[in-house]
């Protein structure tokens, strides 16, 4: 077999710009994922079709019809945080006195301002977040439905986040009003944000510690200089900024906030591995095909395994919280989340469970993402899958002796390990495969 690095030149002078991006139109819109042309499998999806046989009805106020959603989505209102930055798809409804309520399990995201439309993200295992708004109140013609809307791809599969449909939050300087000062900066939210960085724009209750954040606080310019002092107010509820009456809930718990900024970054980096490691398998099909080669679904060309170790660390990077900034002491959050995000976590046989919180210089006690059960993980091009399990072995076996993950000690790796090998049946299945042939040699 000839190498792909020499057959690259030849095949795009056989194939001419068939192998290339068609102009403006994102690679997730081409085959083989067909972001928009390609019918979604999500939570929403399967909602939708119960709203349409009549087994589903909604009625009452807003507020009632969203708490019905989230409890056929299975979202637990404890989970809702508050933004009040304009910076999103209904910024004319937003405001400081009015934020936008959001809700989220581990593969859905639900948000909310009173009067406007329910807007939800629902993770399709293969495609990724599909994007959907709900009208609580629809004209005399029409029926309420969830209907996806392509509009939100400007920042959710452009803007702010590249190469797939992706979900994310932001951090930034808010004027009064609600305004964002864009011109003073915006930053992508995520593990390894430093804590004095996070939530400008957001409210953020339970957290009683000493060193600052962005949340509860507002700038102003002063010609071209910002003042944005930082606030020092630490709110246990949310009422002397607005009336949560309105709410299913008085609060925007900082607990819930270090969660979804996390979970968002695992399944931002899921997405973009299986799209990636999926276009790298059909072009090798194709490169196959050309040059009348054997057909195989393994990575055969440098190219196309070069893209698969990169998508195969990027993973365990985020699975394993490589880089995450350290907590300040005084996150503790609210109990009932806290509960409601743990209750139906996988547990080893001794309890332990990848939801266990440790909230004092880091957000879990064992530091492998509870996003390795997500239906995302499951559906990974199963190459891509084993490559990763193999290495999350050999990190927390100790077979792997690189310095990358140093930071985690022996005896935490030995726990995580033990969770997994114990609730994770791929990763138990695989894991027995290795030790098999490591018996066998």
């Amino acid at each position: 077999m000839r190498s792909a690095s020499l057959r690259f030149p030849v095949l795009l002078l056989l194939l001419g710009t068939a192998t290339l991006p068609a102009q403006n139109v994102p690679d997730y819109e081409q085959p083989p994922v067909s972001y928009s042309a390609t019918k979604p499998h999500d939570a929403a999806a399967r909602l939708q079709v119960r709203l349409e046989t009549g087994e589903l009805m909604l009625t009452g106020g807003d507020r009632e019809i969203l708490r019905t959603l989230l409890r056929e989505l299975k979202v637990p209102i404890e989970s809702q945080v508050m933004v009040f930055s304009k910076t999103s798809l209904q910024r004319g409804r937003i405001r400081p006195d009015q934020p936008r309520a959001l809700y989220f399990s581990d593969s859905i995201y639900v948000g909310w301002v009173p009067g406007g439309l329910i807007e939800v993200a629902a993770v399709d295992p293969q495609l990724g977040p599909i994007f959907y708004t709900f009208n609580p109140r629809p004209e005399r013609d029409e029926k309420q439905a969830f209907v996806r809307d392509s509009d939100c791809l400007r920042c959710h599969g452009g803007t702010f986040v590249r190469d797939v449909p992706g979900v994310f939050a932001r951090s930034i300087v808010p004027a009064s009003n609600g305004e964002p000062l864009l011109r003073h900066g915006t930053e992508l939210v995520d593990d390894q944000t430093p804590f004095e960085n996070r939530w400008g724009g957001w409210y953020v209750t339970g957290y009683t510690g000493a060193p600052q954040h962005r949340g509860n606080a507002f700038g102003t310019e002063i010609g071209d200089k910002l003042d944005f002092p930082l606030s020092e107010r630490r709110p246990a509820e949310l009422g002397d900024f607005f009336d949560t009456s309105r709410y299913l809930a008085g609060t925007s718990d900082v607990v819930a906030l270090l969660v979804v900024e996390h979970q968002m970054a695992v399944q931002n980096a899921l997405t973009k591995a299986a799209h990636s490691c999926r276009r790298m398998l059909d072009y090798q099909r194709s490169l196959q095909k050309t040059f009348k080669d054997p057909i195989t679904d393994e990575p055969a060309y440098d190219s196309v395994k070069s893209v698969f170790r990169s998508a195969v660390e990027d993973i365990v990077d985020h699975l394993l919280f490589r880089g995450a900034a350290p907590l300040p002491a005084g996150v503790t959050g609210l109990e009932a989340f806290r509960l409601a995000f743990a209750r139906e976590a996988p547990r080893s046989p001794d309890g332990r469970s990848l939801k266990d919180f440790q909230l004092r210089d880091r957000l879990f006690a064992h530091r492998c993402s509870y996003m390795i059960y997500s239906d995302t993980f499951a559906a990974l091009p199963v190459q891509l899958k084993t490559r990763v399990l193999d290495r999350l072995h050999g990190v927390l076996s100790g077979d792997d002796a690189r310095e990358r993950y140093s930071y985690i000690d022996a005896d935490e790796k030995r726990r995580i390990y033990e969770i997994l090998a114990a609730t994770h049946p791929d990763a138990k299945a695989r894991w027995a495969q290795v030790a098999t042939l490591k018996q066998d040699k």
